[in-house]
């Protein structure tokens, strides 16, 4: 009777109090902290730490406050990040099988659903990636070969530039182009032509989903997908942006299917054609035309995006950096000439140009944050508790700009991978393609590509800035860290 009284008196605002206390009381309880689990900032009610940014800058400020290991909340995910060479190494290397899964990426899942090679896990995690990688070592060892690719590309590359005639222009998608012809050489078995509409529109819609990814809009809908799916906003963008690319793969693979010769693959396409008949009493393998659709995205995304921006790099940073310029130019004289291109061979004898090259990886920062893990199992790390589940951001900027392992960290400094005789050493803070169980499965593709197309175009041109429009070397932020816009002048050698 009493409790009849009450609920009788109550009127809207009543109700809508004793709703939102009620949610409270759920939050408090469901958010937990759990015992010894990283610190963080105080999150709000319901939605976290929503408004606190997740770029690498506010990170890496994040890391001087509450230290290499902590934890923020977005919604009612816990996500912990991990700064720092020794932390990192301690998450990826040593303790390598307990942050190898991929958690659900809400915005990316829509695309990628768990298939294919970067965002799946388990058994169909293992076999897409091992046939992927058989597939590349195929490629880079056989007749076909990835490093004759490349050399043909860096000298078309090279053509383009020429046309330019000295005069100011932007390299941006001449050279997305050309490292995506590489790729595509595997995936597709053909190259498209700089001036094929087509392809540089393709190229163009995944490098505004790159950049978008990166936003704070774009995050909000890994938060609140049931209701971002609903509203205006970058994630529409990214969706529709994913849905022409599928539309351009789905197109290239069923051209594969018309003329399939299962005893004769040409490329990737027919080779897993191929697999899906061998596979068909394996299912949980995942071989079907859907994974091959996701895989195809997958490689052409690696193996176009990270090893292009990073050549826009190298570019900003000799124009900025002319005495560097001219002395790898010296180099590549020395050891190469004008008489022929450059190959893999001359790599070893190029330290000052190898060095350069990994510089602009280092300082250019390419993929500050990695992918996200996800812990496998409950663990410890950095004397934290890290419950099965939880999500794991391993901070690849503070490695490459750890002050305990770089002499000058913020400069474009060569000499952290030369010794005091000249020669190249490898560091072991290097790690622009991350580590352990899921590092970048094109790493040696794209080692090999930022020489022979680095070395190739100071062999033939001279980078200069246009009038008063020297490239900044701040960058763009978004999934990837990327040079501002820029123009520049080719001039032959």
């Amino acid at each position: 009777m009493i409790l009849q009284a009450v609920l009788e008196c109550m009127d809207f605002t009543g109700w809508l109090i004793s709703i939102f206390t009620a949610l409270l009381v759920i939050d408090v309880i469901r958010n937990r902290k759990p015992p010894n689990f990283p610190p963080g900032p105080l999150a709000l009610p319901l939605l976290g730490n929503i408004f606190t940014g997740t770029d690498f800058k506010t990170i890496n400020k994040m890391t001087e406050e509450y230290g290499r290991v902590f934890s923020l909340r977005k919604g009612s995910e816990r996500i912990v990040f991990v700064s720092g060479f020794k932390m990192v190494k301690e998450a990826l290397i040593n303790q390598l099988d307990s942050f190898v899964e991929r958690p659900i990426i809400p915005l990316f899942h829509v695309v990628f659903k768990g298939l294919g090679i970067a965002l799946s896990n388990g058994y169909l995690w293992k076999m897409q990636r091992k046939f992927a990688n058989t597939h590349l070592r195929y490629f880079g060892e056989g007749k076909k070969s990835l490093e004759k690719h490349t050399e043909l590309e860096s000298t078309l590359l090279c053509e383009a530039f020429k046309e330019e005639q000295g005069k100011p222009f932007n390299p941006h998608y001449t050279i997305n182009n050309a490292v995506g012809n590489v790729i595509s050489s595997v995936v597709f078995g053909k190259r498209f032509d700089y001036s094929d509409e087509r392809f540089q529109n393709l190229l163009r819609l995944d490098n505004e989903a790159v950049v978008l990814a990166g936003t704070a809009g774009a995050q909000l809908y890994d938060v609140f997908p049931r209701l971002m799916k609903h509203l205006p906003g970058p994630h529409q963008t990214i969706l529709s942006n994913y849905k022409k690319i599928m539309d351009f793969l789905q197109g290239e693979v069923e051209r594969h299917r018309e003329d399939w010769n299962p005893d004769d693959p040409r490329d990737y396409i027919d080779a897993y054609l191929t697999e899906i008949e061998r596979r068909k009493d394996d299912p949980l393998a995942g071989f079907s035309i859907e994974t091959l659709m996701v895989c195809t995205l997958d490689l052409f995304e690696a193996g176009t995006e990270s090893s292009a921006t990073t050549l826009r790099w190298a570019l900003v940073y000799m124009m900025n950096y002319p005495n560097i310029q001219e002395k790898v130019q010296a180099e590549i004289d020395s050891v190469i000439g004008q008489s022929r291109q450059p190959t893999m061979a001359d790599r070893p004898n190029m330290p000052y140009t190898d060095a350069v090259i990994h510089e602009t990886q280092r300082l250019g920062n390419i993929v500050p944050l990695g992918f996200p893990k996800m812990a496998t199992k409950d663990t410890t790390l950095g004397g934290y508790y890290i419950p099965k589940g939880t999500v794991i951001t391993t901070n690849l900027s503070s490695v490459l700009f750890d002050k305990n392992e770089w002499a000058t960290p913020d400069k474009f400094n060569p000499e952290h991978f030369l010794d005091s005789e000249g020669h190249f050493r490898r560091r072991e803070a290097f790690l622009p393609f991350s580590a352990g169980k899921r590092v970048c499965l094109g790493e040696q593709l794209a080692r090999m590509e930022l020489f022979l197309f680095f070395a190739s175009l100071l062999q033939r041109f001279t980078f200069s800035p246009v009038l008063e429009e020297m490239p900044s070397m701040q960058g763009v932020l978004g999934f990837t860290h990327s040079p501002e816009v820029f123009r520049m002048l080719a001039l032959p050698r």
